[in-house]
């Protein structure tokens, strides 16, 4: 397997859960996985071009801290939309209300 096409797959599962994240934006749950799977497949893009360059992996151990974190916070929006809402409708709130 040549290496163009070891950097195409995943851009094209990439450029998958972009169209994913736009048509969920209703629900929060599941635009949060959409982001998740799209920071993952970022991480394996990455984890390749380290690799097939040859240099330290050591960024990859930082994305992956930065996402984590970044999941963390979408998990807490989430907990705390459904407490004071009900639901992960984005159409059950105002954004005046606040």
């Amino acid at each position: 397997m040549g290496s163009a096409t070891l950097f195409r797959i995943p851009v094209l599962l990439l450029l998958g859960g972009a169209v994913m994240f736009v048509s969920n934006r209703k629900h929060l749950l599941s635009m949060l996985l959409s982001l998740e799977y799209m920071v993952l497949l970022l991480f394996l893009i990455i984890f390749y071009y380290l690799m097939f360059m040859q240099y330290e992996s050591y960024f990859s151990l930082v994305f992956l801290t930065f996402s984590v974190c970044e999941g963390a916070l979408g998990l807490s929006v989430l907990v705390s939309m459904i407490r004071t809402h009900g639901n992960d409708y984005f159409q059950s709130f105002s954004v005046l209300q606040c």
